[in-house]
């Protein structure tokens, strides 16, 4: 059960668990450079990196850049990415931020959250996932995977994952954060799933997790 910890010797000690765990923490979406990995990213909204892994490949051997893109038919892209869930708005958003890229940055993907989450179908999230895993630039990622674990972990008092995101970055050093979203994500996958979980065996919920999950 729950150690009678504070909620920063907790998030010390699972940062340290997750090291000992994914000390080598490969990149989930297959990408080449920073257009693909926003495309990559674009495409996992409401589903799964291995779904995306095997649809890109056939999108990217057509258009891996923005300039390349623009020449396909909006049409064209949607069947591509068909099996990656909305592609009807995907699809319109990865065709009309190719053009912008090439209108504003001259085919470059921008090195700022703010122009990255000016892009059709860019949010903070995707933003945030380019940035860290594309630029080296800090920040933390809050999907609804890693909304749950911080709070069945109780570093979060689970309101949205705005307030998890900030609960977060107050927890753990900067220069960690790169590396522990992607870590929380594997462990996520690995021991702590949303469904068929059993918080007696999970080696972190087990120790810090929240009374509630072994009512």
């Amino acid at each position: 059960m729950e150690k009678r910890l504070t909620r920063q010797q907790k998030a010390d000690a699972i940062a340290e668990q997750l090291e000992a765990y994914y000390p080598v923490i490969p990149i989930p979406l297959d990408h080449t450079d920073p257009y693909t990995l926003l495309i990559a990213v674009l495409l996992s909204a409401q589903c799964t990196d291995k779904r995306v892994n095997q649809v890109t490949p056939y999108l990217f051997e057509k258009a891996n850049n923005p300039f390349d893109m623009v020449q396909m038919d909006v049409d064209d892209i949607r069947l591509i990415i068909r099996p990656c869930g909305l592609s009807p708005r995907k699809s319109k958003a990865i065709h009309r931020l190719s053009e912008i890229l090439i209108e504003k940055y001259n085919g470059d993907v921008p090195k700022s959250f703010e122009a990255l989450e000016a892009l059709p179908g860019v949010g903070h999230k995707t933003a945030s996932v380019v940035m860290s895993q594309a630029f080296g630039v800090p920040a933390f990622p809050v999907d609804t995977h890693i909304h749950r674990l911080a709070y069945r972990w109780t570093l979060s008092t689970g309101k949205n994952v705005e307030k998890t995101e900030k609960d977060l970055k107050k927890l753990f050093p900067k220069e960690k954060w790169n590396r522990l979203h992607l870590q929380i994500i594997f462990f996520g996958r690995e021991y702590c799933p949303a469904r068929g979980h059993d918080p007696h065996t999970c080696p972190i919920c087990s120790v810090y997790g929240r009374k509630t999950l072994f009512k």
